[in-house]
């Protein structure tokens, strides 16, 4: 009877574990297409709402399609998490490799994750139908539900802080295939006398580890693959940060940066942005001191700051620590910024600027606003008037504020909608613009807390901003010029969705 006991202790405790596991499997795979999803179509609310929802859809389908196994539920089970194995496993694989050369892509971005769904939903009702023979029902429930609950907590956690900055989205997915695929053979093998077919499955198994395995092993050339068909030029450098896929490409003309698939500059022309960026507002500043850089992790604002000799501090302010890192750490990148970043005036703080911002009380005489575009929500919010407040606090009454604001020629309302943002809040502004060949027209947005003005004083040897050109970048043509718009806040985030539309329209 003890041995019996045994046996039927040791059978339940297999099962539960395997639980853990699927539930750890099953949210991984989910993030990693949410994950996926934001990497190469952008806007990361909108891709996990999506994902998440079609996931758990298909959850509720498999679960529903469960009632219509009735035999042989050991041999189900088995079949099912090998193929969740395999189809969760190439997932990743299969939609980077897609991603530039199918129309529909979307189409089958959530065919796989229903699918996925789909088989996951139908294994836990399976391990509840196996197990309530042999467990009561109110205790089945407890823990069939406590080690699901567990495994997703120990996903969520694993993903951000272990998975993407060291395994990579290709690698992580291929991993999960190898776990799902590893728990059906171990649970084929343990109960091998009660299985139909247990040649055929274990077999079956095999062969599924040796193609999951192999691409786990192969996850970096599957990724360069990848990325090759999406960027023309030799890639020389990626990662994948916790926020954000990190590509740096190299052609004969020139290097370019990449994030999330969206061009950050080429070096043939950055300079126009960049010293159109950070001379129009900081020349007008009477012996500029301390300037605050929010993003602008590549260093090269901060290299167009040094150009002036009364700067005393610069605090650079930008999430992602790998982006920062490279840009002062490569050689051939610290040439592009002057090795602006290891300047002893520089002080580098990585965080987002969205918190760390309300917890400061020292106030700047220059602040530069280099985000992305507002593509996304968590984007939008830096462009808000809740965030605009904040900053507000720290100006110096005679300081001067720069945005990146977007194509006013591509996105002519979300620009304005960012200049109208300023105002409500009491900024005084200036809205301008210039031609740069890797983006088209581009705009920015000057804004101050006071009507004093100085002469400008450029530095020396810019190649695109003087005394001349200076004037003429606050001239809109009719095509550019102002139109009606509201303000960005972050509980409507006007900006976001405009500016997706106005894009959409112009790439159609």
């Amino acid at each position: 009877m003890k041995n019996s006991g045994d046996k039927a202790g040791s059978f339940q405790w297999l099962l539960l574990i395997s639980v853990f596991i699927v539930a750890t499997c099953g949210l991984i795979y989910e993030l990693v297409a949410g994950t996926l999803a934001s990497y190469l179509l952008g806007d990361s609310v909108t891709q996990f709402s999506t994902i998440i929802g079609t996931y758990l859809f298909a959850m509720g389908i498999g679960s529903y399609l469960s009632r219509f196994l009735n035999n042989n539920l050991l041999t189900w089970f088995i079949t099912i998490e090998l193929l969740v194995g395999m189809v969760g496993g190439f997932s990743a694989g299969i939609l980077f490799i897609l991603f530039e050369q199918i129309v529909y892509f979307r189409v089958i971005l959530y065919s796989l994750v229903m699918a996925t769904g789909i088989l996951v939903g139908l294994e836990l009702p399976l391990l509840m139908r196996i197990l309530k023979d042999r467990v009561e029902f109110g205790d089945l429930v407890s823990k069939i539900f406590t080690f699901d609950y567990i495994g997703a907590l120990f996903a969520s956690l694993l993903f951000p802080l272990i998975l993407i900055p060291y395994f990579g989205l290709l690698r992580t997915s291929f991993f999960f295939g190898f776990l799902n695929v590893v728990v059906a053979w171990i649970v084929a093998y343990r109960l091998k006398k009660d299985i139909k077919h247990y040649s055929s499955l274990k077999w079956s198994a095999i062969i599924c580890l040796l193609c999951l395995g192999m691409g786990f092993v192969l996850s970096d050339k599957l990724t360069e693959f990848s990325e090759s068909l999406t960027y023309p030029d030799k890639i020389v450098y990626t990662k994948s940060s916790p926020y954000q896929r990190i590509v740096i490409t190299k052609s004969a003309i020139d290097w370019r940066l990449f994030l999330n698939g969206n061009l950050q500059f080429s070096s043939a022309d950055e300079y126009r942005y960049h010293e159109a960026l950070i001379h129009p507002g900081m020349s007008v500043i009477k012996n500029p001191k301390n300037v605050l850089v929010l993003g602008g992790g590549d260093g090269m604002a901060v290299r167009e700051i040094l150009k002036y000799p009364s700067v005393d501090s610069i605090l650079l302010v930008d999430l992602d620590e790998a982006v920062t890192k490279l840009f002062r750490s490569n050689t051939a990148l610290m040439s592009l910024n002057s090795h602006a970043l290891l300047s002893s005036k520089l002080k580098v703080v990585n965080q987002d600027a969205f918190v760390w911002i309300r917890q400061q009380h020292k106030k700047f005489d220059f602040i530069v606003m280099d985000f992305p575009d507002p593509s996304n929500y968590s984007l939008g919010k830096l462009y808000s008037t809740t965030f605009y407040h904040e900053v507000k606090k720290i100006l110096n009454p005679n300081g001067q504020l720069v945005i990146q604001s977007t194509s006013p020629f591509v996105a002519r309302k979300s620009f304005w909608i960012i200049n109208e943002t300023l105002q409500h809040i009491g900024f005084l502004t200036k809205p301008y613009h210039c031609f740069v060949p890797s983006f088209g027209e581009w705009g920015f947005v000057l804004a101050t807390n006071s009507n004093e003005t100085h002469d400008a004083k450029l530095p020396r040897n810019l190649k695109f901003v003087s005394r001349e050109t200076l004037p003429q970048l606050f001239v809109f043509p009719p095509d550019m010029d102002r139109v009606e718009s509201s303000y960005n806040t972050l509980n409507n985030q006007v900006l976001v969705n405009t500016f997706e539309k106005e894009w959409a329209d112009y790439t159609r």
